[in-house]
């Protein structure tokens, strides 16, 4: 396999490990509890191929990066150059934007807090069905809420919920603004814009947090915040797999 630098070098992306087995149990009886209104014919059903085959197959386990941060702070950039890196390497990953699935899965819901809320519920509930299937799941939201993305993780199996939290101060996002929203937010053209009228939760435990400078001052790129995380995933088994199926 290539060195990281190696295959970050050559990306870049300009914007539009604890026992699975048993963890595989507690997230399962978790889904069993899961409230599903007063119907009582909605069972769980146990799929027919372990996670643990499928990650054989690939070599590989199955997480969720999730990156959070203002808007403006790099996530998508940082997670599709990350992306191509690990595809380059033979991965298998699936890369869930926050702007793209508003085209379609949550293209019904607002900005309001109750929206948001179940913005994020619905890509938790799909970015783990990903996970289960040993897919290295990149997910791409600002997510401003903690309680929110504290859902998300207590759906995930323990050790496979990897929070990334892009630890980028507003000036700097105002300073990029691709879309020209912080200019609309400031001018009161744009309601409830996370960072200006609305609140935005920093992770208190970030298995990872990725700045946008050096302490000198300079500005780290997002192939090197990218190599990070591919260094990180290295670290914590997740880019490898049992040699053989288990039984």
């Amino acid at each position: 396999m290539q060195s990281a630098p190696s295959l970050l070098s050559r990306f870049g992306c300009l914007v539009r490990p604890a026992n699975f087995a048993a963890a595989s149990v507690a997230s399962r009886a978790m889904s069993t509890a899961y409230d599903v209104g007063s119907s009582t014919n909605i069972k769980w059903h146990e799929g027919a191929v372990p996670t643990e085959n499928k990650e054989a197959i690939m070599q590989q386990k199955g997480c969720v990066v999730w990156f959070t941060g203002l808007s403006g702070s790099g996530k998508s950039t940082v997670a599709c150059t990350l992306e191509h890196a690990l595809a380059e390497s033979g991965k298998v990953t699936a890369l869930l934007d926050g702007d793209n699935i508003r085209h379609g899965l949550n293209s019904n819901l607002g900005f309001s807090a109750t929206d948001r809320e179940e913005n994020i519920r619905r890509i938790g509930e799909v970015s783990k069905l990903f996970a289960d299937t040993g897919i290295v799941t990149l997910v791409s939201f600002i997510s401003p809420y903690r309680r929110d993305r504290d859902r998300v993780r207590s759906r995930v199996p323990e050790g496979r919920f990897i929070e990334v939290f892009m630890k980028v101060p507003i000036s700097i996002c105002e300073e990029r603004d691709p879309k020209g929203l912080y200019k609309k937010a400031r001018a009161g053209q744009l309601k409830g814009f996370t960072g200006i009228d609305d609140p935005y939760e920093e992770p208190l435990n970030a298995k990872v947090v990725l700045e946008a400078e050096t302490a000198d001052g300079k500005r780290i790129s997002p192939q090197d915040q990218a190599r990070t995380l591919l260094e990180y995933l290295h670290s914590k088994g997740f880019l490898t797999g049992p040699s053989t199926p288990p039984k």
